[in-house]
This record gives C-alpha cells, structure tokens and sequence, in this order.
C-alpha cells in the first residue's frame, strides 16, 4: 500500500536490507522473550513443574525476572526505528483530503510546507532527545531552548552514568565501559544510556528520513510524505496477485 522508493546501488540495498534485518531481529527476541516467560511462569508453576524439580533435585526458574523490562526496551527500540522506515517507505497513514481537491502546483507546495515542517518537528525531537540521553551517557548537553547553540561546559551537567535499569543484570562482555563511564565502578544492572541510546539515534534517523523524502518531493520523485487511497491500493494488489 504505501509508495514504495527503491534503493539506489548496492550501498542502497545494503542499508535497507539492515534495516529490515535489525526490525526483524527485535520483534523475534521480543516474541522469544515473552514466550520463555510463560511458558517457565505457567509450566514450572504448575504441578508438572514441581514433578519435574522433584524429578531431577532442582529449583527450576518461575519465570524471567527482567523479561518484562527487556521486552518494553525492545518495543521502544521497534517503534522509534520502525517510524523512520515508514517515513523511508511512505507508509505513514494520513488524511489527503485537502490535497486531492487542489491543483497539481498547489498540492506539491503544500506538500514541500508540511515536510518542512516535519523536519522542524524531527529536529526539535533530536536536540530533545540527545540532551535527555547526553546526562546519562557523561556527555554535555546543549545550550539554547529551541535550537541547539552549542554544548555545556563539562562539569556544569549533573551526569547520571551510574543510574542503572531495573532488572536486566549487567552482561560480564560490557564490563569494559566500566572505568570510561562509571569511574571503574562495577555495575549490577545495565546502565540506562545503553537502551536509552534509541533516542538520539532514533531521532537523528528520523530527521535523515524526513529530509531525504523532501529532497524527494523538491526532484519530482515522490508526491507525498503519506500514503493515500491504502483501500483502493490493497484491492488493486490482491488483483494483481489473483491474475498472476
């Protein structure tokens, strides 16, 4: 249904091909994550369970107690990555009422005035986003209310690197960012600016998105940021794959 716009290159292809597999890989380990958890919460609570602990001597988890706290990191990371690819894809929903009853120069003038807001819009979500991120991460905010000015001076900014998530332990592999952020203290969770990090990066990703689409619409190569008409598109599709 939505405007589909090709890679360009091998490089295109690559990078869409990425993201596409980043997308897929965090709705599995959401989906393997929360299926472990019921079935260790309902199988080893239930009497089969406790059989099977007296059966082979042992205590048998109940369930994954940072299984919860993952699965909503995950779905964070899904939507602020999965917003940027539909604005890639066109495959934001959105109302065309206004546009279908205007000419063609009007329309592509609106059009380049909405994406231009967007842009703003996806600027403003990044220095907001890297200035809430930047205090975890011992990195300096930046200065200016609305637009970014430059960057504090170090010292000034209440760093927060030793704030720690809830539950998820902290892997023995990242111990190494120990004594660059945390003043080699160990820490038993992970610490927040790892999953946090979505928020910047996201932000940024969705600003790149928005300006590519209008530099898309500015050329002549797309006519919107939205798609339209998804009913009519999806019908026409199902027909076209009934004839094939």
């Amino acid at each position: 249904m939505s405007a589909h716009n090709p890679p360009n290159g091998m490089f295109g292809r690559f990078i869409d091909e990425l993201e596409e597999t980043v997308i897929a890989l965090i709705l599995g380990a959401m989906t393997i994550i929360t299926f472990i958890n019921v079935v260790l919460r309902y199988g080893v609570n239930s009497q089969f369970g406790r059989w099977l602990e007296g059966l082979l001597g042992l205590d048998l988890p109940g369930g994954l107690i940072w299984g919860l706290e993952a699965t909503s990191f995950l779905f964070a990371w899904l939507v602020l990555f999965g917003i940027s690819y539909a604005v890639k894809k066109t495959a934001n929903l959105g109302v065309d009422a206004v546009l279908n009853i205007v000419s063609t120069p009007v329309r592509r003038a609106l059009t380049l005035i909405a994406a231009a807001v967007c842009i703003g819009y996806a600027f403003l979500l990044l220095k907001g986003a890297w200035d809430y991120w930047a205090n975890f991460a011992n990195l300096p905010q930046t200065t200016g209310r609305w637009f970014p000015t430059g960057f504090e001076e170090m010292g000034r900014t209440s760093y927060r690197s030793w704030y720690e998530v809830i539950d998820i332990p902290m892997p023995e592999w990242l111990r190494f960012i120990e004594p660059w952020i945390n003043e080699g203290e160990a820490y038993e969770k992970i610490p927040r600016f790892i999953p946090y990090v979505i928020l910047p990066f996201g932000a940024l990703l969705l600003l790149v998105r928005f300006v590519q689409a209008t530099v898309r619409i500015w050329r002549g190569q797309s006519e919107s940021l939205i798609v339209s008409h998804e009913a009519e598109d999806a019908v026409e599709d199902v027909a076209h794959m009934n004839k094939d």
